[in-house]
């Protein structure tokens, strides 16, 4: 009878092992084919990657020149600063300016006339890109969705000149809206000089303006909600309004609330161009923020750290809100600006 051999790999409950006197590996140590991956060096990196970082160099350079140079006249604030004998000979008066600016009914006015026109737009125009976007997505063709799309987006390249013009020619003192109220022996109204309405105006602007450049990222993040979750849901009996409540926002809710962490960071910036425009129409009670009051009381005076200091106030509440809006997004689970 020929002998049976056979392989202890093969044999259920028996493990193969080693011949004496031939070494074996350690537990989770590569085996004889299994190589380690090669730690790259700098050099390497650098030679592979160097198309990329060529790509990146005009935009550090840009960063550089204009958003971290201009950091260094901070110091004008705490001084008395004449442009005639530069920075470094300037009077140096340490909180001075921020005491004046304390003391300050006008900067006060300024403030409050920001914070409400900030929570006015928060609440108006920042729903606005969602709905649209969600609008948008619903339209099966898609001949019409690109024609509402680029429709919404075209006025995000209106200067704003040309934005409050158009704005004067429909509801302004001899625009369309007053011609009709005229001939139909009405009383006229003219919206664009009224201070009582003046915040509901501009926001009216911003959404008219920026709503179809706000919806580009919210169809993006549309896009990358996988379909197969509408069909299944259609499939056990969910009609649309359940698809967009159980699938579309959930799916849109870590954009959202990115999108409105940065919205927190950037509120105070409610519109340097626009309201300048629009100052002389409604007086500075209704129209004056922090930059305008910055423009007119440090750079129009002559008062460089003066505006200098309103400046630095600024900065600091908006890095005050976006730091307490990204910790508000990490309490309701979501990564905001960065993850917890």
């Amino acid at each position: 009878m020929a002998a049976v051999t056979t392989n202890s790999a093969d044999v259920p409950g028996r493990e193969e092992t080693a011949p004496p006197g031939v070494p074996t590996a350690a537990p989770g140590a590569p085996g004889p084919r299994e190589r380690r991956p090669q730690e790259l060096n700098w050099r390497i990196r650098l030679r592979r990657d160097r198309s990329l970082l060529l790509m990146t160099v005009p935009v550090v350079v840009l960063l550089l020149v204009f958003n971290y140079l201009p950091l260094f006249g901070t110091v004008t604030a705490f001084e008395y600063y004449d442009p005639i004998v530069g920075v470094v000979n300037s009077q140096w008066i340490g909180l001075d300016n921020f005491r004046q600016l304390f003391g300050d009914p006008l900067f006060w006015g300024s403030v409050w006339n920001t914070l409400e026109l900030a929570a006015v737009q928060l609440v108006l125009f920042f729903p606005v890109p969602v709905a649209l976007a969600l609008l948008l997505n619903s339209v099966l063709s898609p001949r019409i969705r690109g024609f509402v799309q680029s429709v919404t987006l075209i006025p995000h390249f209106f200067s704003w000149v040309l934005v409050i013009t158009l704005f004067q020619q429909m509801i302004g003192g001899a625009g369309l809206l007053n011609q009709f109220l005229r001939q139909h022996e009405m009383t006229p109204w003219n919206i664009m000089t009224d201070p009582s309405v003046f915040k509901l105006l501009v926001t009216s602007q911003v959404i008219w303006k920026d709503a179809g450049w706000g919806i580009i990222v919210f169809l993006a993040a549309l896009a990358a909600i996988d379909e197969n979750l509408y069909e299944a849901a259609a499939m056990d009996g969910a009609g649309r309004w359940r698809r967009m409540w159980h699938i579309t926002l959930p799916g849109l809710r870590g954009v959202i609330v990115l999108m409105l962490v940065l919205r927190l960071g950037n509120i105070l910036n409610v519109g340097f161009e626009q309201l300048l425009i629009q100052r002389y129409a409604v007086g500075h009670d209704a129209a004056d923020v922090l930059d305008t009051f910055s423009y007119y009381y440090g750079i129009g005076t002559n008062n460089y750290g003066y505006g200098a200091a309103a400046g630095i106030f600024k900065s600091a509440v908006s890095l005050l809100l976006i730091y307490g809006a990204n910790k508000l997004a990490h309490f309701f689970g979501e990564d905001g600006l960065y993850r917890k």
